[in-house]
């Protein structure tokens, strides 16, 4: 009984960890991009979590004529699992607080931004979206009660 004891709270750490190291790959990300807008437009202060927010939830009319925002797939609270508004597929919360995978590979969440920055607003996300942004996730930290 001791050793199980034991290994669980080995097991409970170590995901602790997990969870923290990619908390703290988000935190990094979201101080390079403010460093970077800040060298773009050296009236940018700091990260809002507010105008992360914003720009998640912003709609923005598509080239087909219908509207879509971050939230479109990724739900209005981050923490929540989303869906894809085409496929159906699920989708795993972008709150690194929730999904400790979400920033554990830097390079894959810079495609991701390019990737879904073109698609949604039809152009590559400012350095101060982007910082914004994962300003914005850093402060979802609970799954909605109802999904």
């Amino acid at each position: 009984m001791k050793k199980t004891n034991i290994l669980i709270a080995t097991l409970l750490g170590f995901a602790a960890i997990s969870a923290h190291a990619d908390v703290t790959n988000a935190v990094k990300l979201e101080k390079k991009y403010a460093a970077f807008a800040k060298t773009a437009n050296p009236e940018y202060s700091s990260p809002s979590a507010v105008d992360g927010k914003f720009f998640f939830n912003r709609k923005i009319k598509l080239a087909n004529g219908k509207e879509a925002a971050c939230a479109s797939c990724h739900t209005v609270n981050p923490a929540d699992e989303g869906k894809h508004i085409i496929t159906g597929k699920p989708i795993k919360p972008l709150s690194p607080t929730v999904n400790y995978k979400r920033f554990s590979d830097v390079d894959k969440v810079e495609e991701q931004f390019t990737k879904h920055c073109n698609d949604i607003i039809g152009s590559d996300c400012t350095a101060a979206e982007k910082a914004n942004y994962i300003a914005y996730l850093l402060t979802e930290k609970t799954p909605s009660t109802k999904q």
